[in-house]
């Protein structure tokens, strides 16, 4: 009976032995947890992190000192990537400007050149010229545009605005190009459509589908523009009658500088919708198409309507 007795009082010890050890455990995850917490949120707000550890045998030193290294990492990198998008922006700002001037001076002469008597010849030279200075002007405003974008120096101000208006700006600009081809505009928007967004910018994306559509749309084409506004977004679609957009290749035309096979002769660098793109994006928003060879194409972009 004794023996008995011995084993459930060793029984009883070594339970009580493993309750204080699971007690001690769960006491180092839970301070273990709470330090992780910590640090990581420190992280997130960028404060400095300091393991205070002195030795790193522990769980939590060996752990804090990974946690310390990385987070400098981290840091250094950042200021790294800040230095460079300053230099970026003052690359930017100084091609933009030095390039503004020589463009400004040729366009001058060329009308200089207007006033002279010129062969027929050379009135063909000149209009061709012309040509060429309006796309070398047209494809460093777009380079500019592209460069500003991906260095983050564009600042993207949403606020209440009358999206017909926003609109109605992109379309005034596409007029003369879309009547040269003969090419009908209809707008269905709601004249007092108020959203927030940044007009600057969305006529921009709005402007670069339409620009689109005309050159791909042949003469006597439609452009169809509409506004619904849904649950969550407000939706901006632009249809064409054009020649449309094979599947495979639908993924490809928001890239940098992509352009359709069939279409090399049409003036153009190929980045229109991969600025629109980043435009919707930097608004939160996103844009997609739905299209059919032959049967045109549709371009929905969308605007959060919060």
């Amino acid at each position: 009976m004794g023996w008995l007795i011995g084993i459930t009082i060793c029984t009883v010890a070594v339970l009580f032995i493993l309750a204080g050890r699971m007690y001690l455990l769960k006491k180092d995850v839970y301070e273990f947890a709470d330090k992780m917490e910590t640090s990581l949120d420190r992280i997130i707000f960028g404060k400095e992190l300091v393991n205070e550890e002195e030795t790193e045998d522990t769980l939590w030193g060996k752990s804090c000192e990974k946690l310390v290294r990385v987070h400098h990492i981290w840091t250094e990198k950042e200021k790294e990537n800040i230095r460079k998008k300053e230099q970026m922006k003052e690359l930017i700002s100084d091609i933009s400007h030095q390039t503004k001037t020589p463009i400004a001076n040729i366009k001058l002469y060329l009308e200089f050149l207007q006033e002279e008597n010129l062969s027929d010849r050379g009135l063909d030279f000149l209009k061709n010229l012309q040509g060429q200075t309006e796309k070398l002007e047209f494809l460093l405003q777009s380079m500019v545009k592209m460069s500003r974008l991906e260095a983050g120096s564009i600042l993207i101000k949403s606020r209440e605005e009358n999206l017909y208006k926003t609109l109605a700006r992109a379309v005034e600009e596409i007029v003369p190009p879309a009547a040269k081809k003969g090419i009908r505009i209809s707008v269905d928007c709601e004249e007092k459509m108020f959203l927030k967004h940044d007009s600057k910018w969305t006529e921009e994306a709005v402007f670069n589908v339409l620009d689109n559509a005309v050159k791909y749309t042949g003469p006597k084409g439609t452009i169809h523009i509409s506004v619904i506004r849904q649950e969550m977004f407000t939706k901006i679609a632009i249809k064409d009658s054009g020649k449309g957009i094979l599947l495979e290749r639908q993924a490809q035309i928001f890239t940098r500088f992509y352009r359709e096979p069939e279409v090399h002769s049409e003036n153009g660098i190929g980045i229109g919708l991969y600025l629109t793109r980043e435009i919707m994006e930097m608004q939160n928003g996103y844009i997609e198409v739905h299209s059919e060879p032959g049967q045109g194409s549709e371009f929905c972009l969308y605007l959060p309507n919060e």
